[in-house]
């Protein structure tokens, strides 16, 4: 009779015990999707990819700087660099043409998923070859480094960068 009881308090400890770290778990998931919905202005649930938001949200309003790639500065081929690098275990060629020319599938933007890049020309020259870069949030936003602001969360449909717009891309 001790045997069963001692085993079956065991039992409770054994398996009571992974239930409690799963809510714990749950609740802090939880706290930190809400903190990175508030940051990033969208709902962020367990479905998205948090290592994605939580490594950009670390990056928010870092300066811009030419040819950068720390969060002292950074560019926007620097920024997609470092996010790749941390999130993917990716390494993309470090300007935004070789991105584009080397390491990706283009994609519609109809068909951006998470993490897909996004090409635009800012200066009004020929759209054959983008000179930014940024990375595809969901529901039509994206995190890049501006130049103007650092780096910062846009829409696509912001009239200046439907106008900028090139092609998404898939890293292959």
């Amino acid at each position: 009779m001790i045997k069963i009881f001692v085993l079956y308090v065991a039992c409770i400890f054994l398996f009571g015990g992974c239930g409690t770290k799963n809510i714990v778990a749950d609740k802090t998931n939880s706290a930190q999707n809400s903190d990175l919905s508030l940051l990033f202005n969208m709902q962020i649930t367990k479905k998205d990819n948090l290592k994605l938001y939580d490594t950009a949200s670390k990056w928010l309003k870092t300066p811009y700087k030419i040819g950068g790639n720390s969060k002292k500065g950074v560019d926007c081929s620097g920024f997609a660099n470092a996010i790749y690098k941390d999130v993917y275990k990716k390494i993309l060629n470090r300007s935004t043409t070789d991105i584009f020319k080397k390491d990706i599938i283009k994609v519609e933007r109809s068909k951006l998923s998470e993490g897909d890049l996004v090409f635009f020309r800012t200066d009004g020259k020929s759209k054959k070859s983008p000179n930014h870069v940024g990375i595809y949030l969901k529901n039509g936003k994206f995190v890049h480094a501006s130049v103007s602001k650092g780096v910062i969360v846009n829409s696509l449909d912001e009239t200046y960068y439907k106008k900028a717009w090139i092609s998404g891309g898939k890293v292959k």
